[in-house]
């Protein structure tokens, strides 16, 4: 039997304390590892749209510098993570496809933050999702996800070839890895409490 709390009324009172609910999204452009973060740090099951990929996507999903991918998320993906007594994180994961824009505007309201991944080999397809989240408002923080044999750069190098200001957090993460992805959340965290004092 699955001990894990479900997703109801209990969810946010614990000890009889009433916990903060934050929505965090997960963003990134297509095939960067935002359904590999979720379901590596999410304490609960994740939801996960993730369908295989067919022949008549190749003519819209640019699979240039991809390897081995052969399923992509057609809705979002859905995790969660305590943070303390007091703070839930809610994740939502976009899918990466432009044409899912609608979706991400929809799932951007009420959301606190963005986390976005980037890939180091595939800087220039970060710019349309950091378009958008600044476009929606949102403060995010960058995770350089990295993959194995992907190249290494120096921050600055990052922070200039995204366009970043000097106070958006650019960290590194591997989405694979559970802690690692979990500090990744913490940078953008405590981003969003020093913008809100």
């Amino acid at each position: 039997m699955d001990s894990r709390p479900s997703l109801d009324e209990r969810a946010y009172v614990r000890g009889g304390e009433t916990q903060t609910a934050v929505k965090i999204l997960v963003v990134g452009h297509f095939a960067v590892g935002k359904t590999t973060f979720i379901g590596s740090i999410s304490e609960i099951t994740p939801l996960s749209t993730e369908e295989r990929m067919t022949r008549a996507g190749e003519a819209v999903d640019d699979l240039k510098g991809v390897k081995g991918k052969t399923t992509t998320t057609v809705a979002m993906d859905f995790g969660r993570l305590t943070l303390s007594d007091r703070v839930v994180l809610y994740l939502f994961g976009t899918p990466g496809q432009l044409r899912f824009v609608q979706m991400w505007e929809d799932m951007a309201r009420g959301a606190l933050g963005a986390l976005v991944l980037v890939d180091p080999d595939r800087l220039a397809d970060s710019f349309a999702v950091i378009d958008l989240i600044e476009q929606y408002g949102l403060d995010y923080a960058i995770a350089v996800n990295r993959f194995d044999g992907t190249p290494v750069y120096e921050e600055a190098a990052l922070r200039d070839a995204l366009d970043l200001l000097d106070d958006t957090p650019v960290v590194t993460c591997d989405a694979r890895d559970e802690k690692s992805s979990a500090d990744a959340l913490i940078t953008l965290v405590r981003h969003l409490l020093d913008r809100a004092n």
